[in-house]
């Protein structure tokens, strides 16, 4: 197998020629090596001819190639193709692979945690995306093929709705839908080419061009492993069902002897380039060196990505990861080996689907890599240790009667009849989880055409029983009025007596002959609105967004808050935090916390034992403004009964780190969560979209949007590997921002342009070098003020001075007022100069630190140029 990178291929110049496509793409995989399957033959003939496919073919059956066909005869035709799956590591790993495969300027990626390149003819993005886009755009939108892969999602409770969506409301695209798992494929067949028009077709195939072989083991778990590593069957992919037991599990496996020392300094190598500047990242960095990654959702990006790297280059031995790496991350692996055959849902425990048991096992065995793939199922642990007691037991007469050993308590058995009938039935039924909400409503009222006959008809063609239809036209009429109520939908002036004649009436659905603007399409629609009568409020921000449940909670309250009180920034993000979901792991971290400080207090206080029980189970995380929110909302949600079992759900994580003005690293070690660094970065992520594109922008006071740039800055600088790659892939002599204040920006913005918002910028870089300083972190405060050698050590004595005289600053809000902000910023000339009050603790204020920004430079680097002049006392 070629290990030199194939050139980008190229579209073919001239007019449209399926047969020519054909040709080049089959000679350019030739060259890199790569002989087609008889089924991905048929599969890419059907595609050229226009046709929808659905490709039912095992895990390593290079379904991926025949994607990539569709691709290129997209880009041939000169029209946009989409590649869309469920998770957004495959989406990066996707989007890098396109990148390399037809060049980087012809790729762009969407996943709503960061966009890159997004108008480009290949887009790869998330279901959640693509559904936004087949909502907003449908029949209108310049997609003319949609891969989605791993479509067996279709039936996941949550975001099944996503892959259905683009199936109903894009009839001008071509599908290609793949999965080894789908089941019966006939309803799918009939139903695209009913939406369509054009003919859809089921490629199936057994065969696996790297065959599996299966057993079940009655070895302890380390036994099995080094057993398995001297059989050459590594790399082993170890299958945990929680993000704990996985990390829990690289650590216990660092006794084993993994690697050769050859292997060991390859790793050495491969890691010198490698960032590990968060707290997680000296364990991870140890693991690695070791020869073992680990790999699931709790972790950042970046180090996600660095495993796959690796693990693709042949350098680590073992992955210990959660079921998610069986998601079609192209990560080679010889042996998978399920730890247990059972797994926690979030709802219930119950032993693994079939469905679930065959993706993860396909993974075993990459062509290329391997003659055959090796699938080994753990007997339960107690049942091991049994086994090895009798054996013993047996082996010595004198020896009592062995006590067996049960599962452990909330296990859910299972056994070896278990296993075989996981490797011998069918994989589960496809089912329908097609849902309505606000942000759906909100897209489709979007758009140019009439989105209330788009709505009805999206509903009517849904794969739901008639039943389920019912009550989605009824909670779609229900959404609607919410919508109209607040303005966020109006009608023009000219429609508004049709309205009022009818508005009563709609609100049951369906009186006196009159029906909802979203009902079913077979009936007279005496409400129904031209397009023109109806539109989505324009004052709203370009990128407002309806997407939590509870965003109409979030815009009613709003105004109930006090704008001019100091508290209105941390209570707008308040309500922010208490409609998206809980991150369970930070908030019981944040509750062990505050139930060991008042354990030392009720103990201090000398409280007897049961009464400090007691008033410990009353221990909850922070719930700031929790009267108002609850109050609040049961008023509301009494007002509107559509809301159903969604609650409000407040918590202080982001606010926390804002008020306290913690970096991202110290709120990791602050609570422990080392290991869920990737969690953390979620929920900031989430709770900044609402601060961001949900709160409308007259909710927004200037303390708001420093706010916001705050968080936007604080996640950008987190985590920026999947940007620099696509600029490595662009540029091969792009060196990477070090810094969370150096964000890749496009090389044609002009950072300095809207001068407020510059400002935003300047104060959120100065006070995250305050914040480094005040944690004695001089390097990384340095860094963010473009420091050279000795530039640490001069900011150290600098502040020496300060802490000499005045024993610290405080960085709490007031601390942070813009008041303590002082500007020379002539807007003709190219330096400002800033002066940053330190607010100390006896109030005295009467030093400060001083910095000058390069606007040329700003401009230049897309960044801002801050740099530290000194540290004096105010007026000398």
């Amino acid at each position: 197998m070629s290990t030199t990178p194939a050139a980008p291929l190229a579209p073919l110049p001239g007019p449209f020629n399926p047969d020519a496509v054909l040709d080049h793409f089959l000679g350019a995989m030739s060259q890199r090596g790569l002989t087609l399957f008889p089924e991905q033959e048929e599969a890419i003939l059907e595609l050229l001819a226009g046709h929808n496919v659905i490709l039912n073919t095992p895990t390593g059956s290079g379904k991926s190639l025949v994607a990539s066909a569709l691709h290129f005869k997209s880009l041939c035709a000169g029209e946009r193709s989409v590649y869309t799956c469920p998770i957004k590591a495959l989406v990066n790993e996707k989007f890098l692979a396109l990148c390399r495969d037809y060049g980087p300027e012809n790729v762009g990626m969407m996943t709503g945690d960061a966009s890159v390149n997004p108008q480009a003819p290949v887009l790869c993005c998330t279901a959640e995306i693509l559904a936004n886009i087949a909502l907003h755009r449908g029949d209108r939108s310049d997609i003319r093929a949609v891969v989605m892969d791993e479509f067996h999602y279709y039936r996941d409770p949550e975001r099944g709705y996503a892959w259905q969506v683009p199936l109903l409301t894009m009839p001008q695209t071509r599908f290609l839908l793949m999965s080894a798992t789908l089941g019966a494929t006939e309803f799918f067949e009939k139903e695209l080419t009913r939406i369509t028009g054009a003919p859809t077709v089921t490629v199936r195939g057994d065969r696996r061009p790297v065959p599996l072989t299966f057993e079940y083991s009655e070895t302890p778990l380390t036994e099995k492993i080094a057993e398995l590593i001297q059989m050459r069957r590594a790399p082993i992919y170890l299958v945990y069902f929680t993000q704990r037991s996985a990390s829990d599990a690289a650590q216990a496996l660092m006794s084993l002897n993994v690697c050769t020392k050859e292997e060991k300094a390859a790793l050495q190598e491969a890691l010198l380039g490698a960032k590990f500047n968060s707290p997680y990242g000296k364990e991870m960095k140890r693991w690695l060196r070791h020869g073992i990654g680990v790999h699931h959702a709790g972790l950042l990006p970046k180090y996600r990505v660095l495993v796959e790297q690796l693990a693709q280059k042949g350098l680590l031995k073992l992955i210990c990861g959660t079921d998610t790496l069986g998601v079609g991350i192209n990560v080679p692996i010889r042996t998978v080996l399920f730890t247990q055959l059972w797994k926690y849902d979030g709802i219930k425990a119950a032993v693994l689907s079939v469905r679930d048991f065959r993706q993860v096992a396909g993974r075993a065995g990459r062509k290329g890599f391997d003659d055959t793939g090796y699938v080994v199922v753990q007997a339960p642990e107690h049942v091991i240790e049994n086994k090895r007691a009798e054996e013993k037991a047996a082996a010595d007469p004198k020896k009592k009667k062995v006590v067996k050993q049960r599962a452990p308590e909330g296990a859910v058995s299972w056994d070896f009849r278990t296993y075989e009938r996981l490797l011998a039935a069918p994989p589960e039924g496809l089912v329908s989880r097609f849902e309505i909400s606000h942000g759906m409503l909100l897209l489709m009222l979007s758009r140019e055409t009439d989105g209330c006959r788009a709505m009805r008809q999206m509903i009517a063609d849904c794969h739901e029983t008639p039943h389920k239809k019912k009550a989605l036209r009824h909670r779609a009429w229900q959404l609607f009025r919410a919508l109209l109520e607040r303005k966020i939908v109006e009608f023009l002036p000219k429609a508004t007596a049709a309205y009022s004649d009818v508005g009563p009436a709609l609100a049951a659905g369906r009186e006196g002959g009159v029906r909802s603007p979203v009902d079913d399409p077979g009936r007279r629609q005496a409400a129904a609105l031209p397009p023109s009568k109806l539109r989505v409020n324009v004052d709203l921000q370009e990128d407002f967004s309806l997407h939590q449940a509870l965003s109409l909670y979030l815009i009613d309250t709003l105004p109930l808050l006090d704008r001019e009180s100091p508290d209105y920034p941390f209570d707008v993000l308040t309500l922010c935090e208490a409609i998206v979901e809980d991150p369970e792991q930070i908030l019981r971290r944040q509750v062990d916390k505050l139930k060991t400080e008042k354990l030392a207090e009720l103990k201090a206080a000398d409280v007897p034992y049961e009464e400090r029980m007691e008033k410990l189970d009353e221990v909850e995380h922070p719930k700031p403004r929790r009267e108002f929110l609850y109050d609040t909302f049961n008023a509301w949600a009494a007002a509107h009964p559509w809301v159903g079992e969604e609650n409000i759900r407040p918590k202080s994580i982001a606010r926390e780190m804002y008020e306290r003005y913690l970096s991202f690293a110290d709120y990791i070690r602050d609570y422990g969560l080392e290991r869920s660094e990737g969690l953390l970065l979620r929920h900031l992520s989430q709770t900044w979209k609402v601060l961001s594109q949900t709160v409308p922008d007259t909710a927004k006071t200037e303390p708001v949007i420093e706010m916001e740039t705050y968080f936007r800055e604080l996640i950008r600088g987190i985590d920026s590997s999947l940007l620099e790659e696509w600029e490595r892939l662009r540029d091969p002599n792009f060196v990477a921002a070090e810094t969370a204040d150096k964000p890749e920006r496009p090389a044609t913005f002009d950072i300095t342009r809207d001068r407020a918002g510059f400002r935003r910028l300047v104060r959120t870089a100065l006070l995250g070098f305050l914040q480094d300083v005040a944690g004695g972190d001089w390097e990384n405060a340095a860094e963010r003020v473009g420091g050279g050698e000795g530039e640490p050590r001069r900011i150290e004595d600098a502040f020496m001075r300060y802490f000499d005289a005045r024993g610290r600053f405080q960085l709490d809000p007031e601390g942070r007022s813009t008041k303590h902000t002082h500007w020379d910023a002539t807007p003709d000339t190219g330096e400002w100069e800033i002066a940053q009050v330190l607010v100390d603790p006896a109030e005295q204020n009467d030093w400060e630190a001083r910095f000058t920004v390069s606007l040329d430079q700003s401009r230049a680097e897309s960044r801002v140029a801050l740099r530290f002049v000194d540290v004096n006392e105010i007026g000398r």
